[in-house]
């Protein structure tokens, strides 16, 4: 057991973990349960099939057997308020927890993945001194090395990415961080690229450039850009955190914020570049965080492209339907300022999963609403996948939650919600972001099949470990240190 009191051998990781954007909700008793029973269930099974109870739980009947047991406990617990079927569940065949072809029919798959929000850091192991950019304050993780640091860089990085998940291609984020501070600079994203194209001839790792009108002089922060899509013109989309460490809008709404926005998006446009990643949610609810001025934003600048990560997602909301009338302070943000703007599905606004997926899928009702309200406001071409790994380990456990999942029919038609089709999933997960990047799928998927790397996931130990902080205090002190709060 780890000392947050949740087991590194539960395959699907929805114990407590935070990206370092957020204080980790606790626990709730659902997934408390969920891991009691798939610990003891799997010692039964591990007997019956003459293995160790951490080896089954490493197999693809380890996953199968902690999403059933996670969709039974949620299924309980809705009875036991009283209430109906969650309107959200995993859906596997019973021999999926005792058969591997079983389970590989639904947790396998050979769609594209394309997770366009991957961070890694680049810390100076020939110091012992932590350093004072993101990530410095993050507990010690336990991936197995010596120097725990290392669980953040590129090695481990590259390992939980695209060797113990499915993932075929990533776009490096940047941080909310920014000078001496930022441990993920361009170069370093590139200096990633490059070892993947060592290894793998294909193109596989896209970057992200790091939008900041915000920080020191606008004038000069603009003219950056140009520089930057000049040497590089390559990049896929600019990354801006409008809430840090100062605060501005997309849409310069109001009249006592410093008029940012606009000059910023037609700078990126006119270097062509017109792709705006924005972190929003996920920010304690700073007001410069609330996806109130995507709709306008986007309805202003219709050649544009608006990535919205996070989906305006936080913590502290417990997400339902779409109320125009009353909407709550998460993802309805979002989709109210959509509908207020004239911003129809299928337009260029982008919901992005990062970190909401991963936080949400423990939660199975109010996953089907979000997804199920994104779908229809944004429209299933415009719903991106991500996972913000490295922060939660592998993100191959959030892969297979999802394609076991599925929104019931009866929230489906009680709210206008759509099927998770396979044909919607494998647009969510990469069709989406390749017609987005001008990704050529086909070119992708290196030379290893899903099949083999399967095998060659068998011969690397693991442990199923989240590497994002979980101590309040320890986030509270990173959030602090880098006006993120």
């Amino acid at each position: 057991m780890t000392s947050h009191g949740w087991s590194d051998e539960i395959p699907i990781k929805f114990g407590p973990a935070s990206n370092g954007e957020y204080l980790v909700p606790p626990v709730g008793p659902v997934a408390r349960e969920a891991q009691r029973r798939t610990l003891a269930e799997a010692e039964r099974l591990a007997r019956r099939l003459g293995m160790s109870r951490r080896r089954f739980l490493s197999t693809v009947c380890g996953s199968a057997l902690a999403l059933t047991t996670l969709a039974a406990c949620s299924s309980q617990e809705h009875a036991a308020r009283g209430g109906a079927e969650p309107g959200g569940t995993f859906t596997l065949p019973p021999s999926s927890t005792t058969e591997p072809e079983a389970a590989l029919e639904v947790l396998s798959g050979s769609e594209a993945i394309i997770d366009v929000q991957t961070h890694v850091l680049d810390f100076d192991l020939s110091t012992s001194v932590p350093g004072t950019f993101f990530g410095s304050f993050f507990p010690q993780a336990d991936c197995g090395l010596d120097d725990a640091r290392e669980c953040f860089m590129a090695e481990t990085f590259l390992t939980e990415l695209f060797l113990r998940s499915d993932t075929n291609a990533i776009v490096l984020s940047a941080l909310p961080a920014y000078g001496e501070a930022n441990p993920l600079t361009l170069e370093h994203m590139l200096l990633i690229r490059s070892m993947v194209l060592a290894l793998c001839a294909d193109e596989r790792v896209f970057v992200q450039g790091q939008g900041a009108p915000h920080v020191g002089d606008p004038d000069a922060a603009l003219a950056a850009m140009d520089d930057v899509m000049h040497d590089h013109p390559d990049l896929v989309a600019w990354k801006v955190y409008t809430h840090n460490p100062a605060g501005f809008f997309l849409d310069d709404h109001d009249p006592d914020v410093a008029p940012l926005g606009t000059d910023f998006i037609r700078r990126a446009v006119d270097g062509g570049v017109p792709v705006i990643a924005v972190h929003k949610g996920l920010s304690g609810n700073n007001p410069f965080a609330s996806p109130i001025d995507i709709g306008p934003a986007a309805a202003r600048h219709d050649d544009v492209s608006f990535l919205v990560y996070h989906s305006g997602y936080e913590t502290n909301v417990v997400e339902g339907p779409f109320d125009p009338d009353a909407p709550n302070g998460g993802i309805d943000r979002l989709i109210a300022s959509l509908a207020d703007a004239g911003v129809g599905p299928g337009a260029n606004v982008y919901a992005e999963l990062g970190s909401t997926w991963r936080n949400l899928m423990s939660s199975p009702d109010q996953a089907a609403h979000v997804l199920g309200k994104l779908l229809v406001a944004c429209g299933e071409d415009n719903l991106l996948w991500g996972t913000d790994s490295i922060w939660y380990g592998s993100p191959q456990d959030q892969i297979q939650a999802f394609r076991a999942f599925e929104i019931t029919e009866a929230l489906q038609e009680q709210h206008g919600y759509p099927a998770l089709t396979p044909e919607i999933k494998a647009k969510i997960l990469g069709g989406n972001a390749a017609r987005l990047h001008d990704i050529d799928i086909d070119a992708v998927p290196c030379e290893f099949t899903r099949e083999e790397l399967r095998a060659i996931r068998e011969t690397i130990p693991t442990t199923h470990v989240t590497l994002g902080p979980t101590d309040p205090d320890e986030i509270a002190m990173h959030l602090a240190s880098h006006g993120a709060a």
